[in-house]
This record gives C-alpha cells, sequence and structure tokens, in this order.
C-alpha cells in the first residue's frame, strides 16, 4: 500500500477532481491512539488482497494536521471521527467508517 499523504486544504479540491476518474479514500490518523494504529495497520496488511488497485489512498496525520481534518468535515460534510476512513467518489463522501468499523471489505461493498 502506498499512501499519499495529505498536508494542505488546498489538496482537497485535488482529491474531488480525482474522485470524478477513480474513487479515493482518506484515512484520518491519530498517531497517540491504539484503535487508530490497529484500523492502520489492518488497513496496509490487507491492502493487497482486498482488490482495491482502482482506490487512491490518502493518509491525515491528526495532529500534525487537525486544521485539515475540520476542512475534510466541513468539504465532505461528515462529523469529524478518529480514526476515519472516508470514500470520495465524483467530489462526494459517499461512505465513512470509524474506529474498529474501519475495514476493506466494507469499502468493496460501497464502491459495489
Amino acid at each position: 500500500m502506498k499512501w499519499h499523504t495529505l498536508t494542505s486544504g488546498e489538496q482537497l479540491e485535488n482529491i474531488k477532481a480525482e474522485s470524478l476518474k477513480q474513487p479515493v479514500i482518506i484515512f484520518k490518523h491519530s498517531t497517540s491512539c491504539s484503535i487508530s494504529a490497529t484500523a492502520k495497520s489492518r488497513l496496509e496488511r490487507q491492502w493487497d488482497e482486498a482488490g482495491l488497485e482502482n482506490v487512491k489512498p490518502y493518509y491525515l496525520d491528526l495532529l500534525s494536521y487537525r486544521s485539515i481534518s475540520n476542512q475534510i468535515a466541513a468539504t465532505f460534510d461528515v462529523r469529524h471521527e478518529s480514526p476515519q476512513l472516508l470514500l470520495i467518489r465524483d467530489g462526494e463522501c459517499t461512505s465513512d467508517w470509524s474506529h474498529l468499523g474501519i475495514r476493506l471489505d466494507e469499502v468493496k461493498k460501497a464502491l459495489g
């Protein structure tokens, strides 16, 4: 799995545009939270077998870029949670999961 780091609010417009061509996920990770670490590890371990090679994964370090998390909540009209995984398609957040509900099989179902 190759994460694309999310480090500026300006990237959100690019992500919306990218999502018109391919699905995008944004993983909001708290580096001080064990549940977040578990969710991130599970995503990374299962990625290669998940059949999501057409999905572009973005990673946001919440502790370093909290203001971007707030922008994500406003831009995609989702409640902030941590950890959180958002599926972006056609410029909108079509599904989101948090905590131990973050699973790649759920992403696959949502992509249907």
